[in-house]
């Protein structure tokens, strides 16, 4: 049953995002908005913790936070609302971590 983890506070913060790593499923997915796209920061451990969490194809990140803050990045795409929407609908689940 695959599972979409959000998670929208500052990596730097706390460990929200080394237990959603820790827990994430094989066909689960990962979006990051709001603070959380500072993961995506070059250079950053947690882009490096990512990177080696073998996402690829299911790492997302809300593209006007990503704006917002001028972060670019290859490693997770960029999706607007109706793509997060479509996201929540194609998971069974989803899991904000709040």
């Amino acid at each position: 049953m695959p599972t979409l983890h959000v998670i929208s506070h500052s990596p730097f913060g706390d460990e929200r995002l080394d237990s959603c790593l820790r827990l994430l499923g094989n066909d689960d997915a990962l979006l990051l908005c709001g603070d959380a796209v500072y993961a995506l920061r070059v250079g950053s451990d947690t882009l490096r913790q990512l990177q080696a969490a073998g996402l690829e194809q299911r790492l997302f990140a809300l593209d006007e936070d990503l704006q917002a803050r001028a972060i670019t990045s290859e490693l997770a795409k960029a999706v607007d609302y109706p793509a997060f929407v479509a996201l929540t609908l194609h998971h069974d689940k989803v899991n904000s971590w709040l």
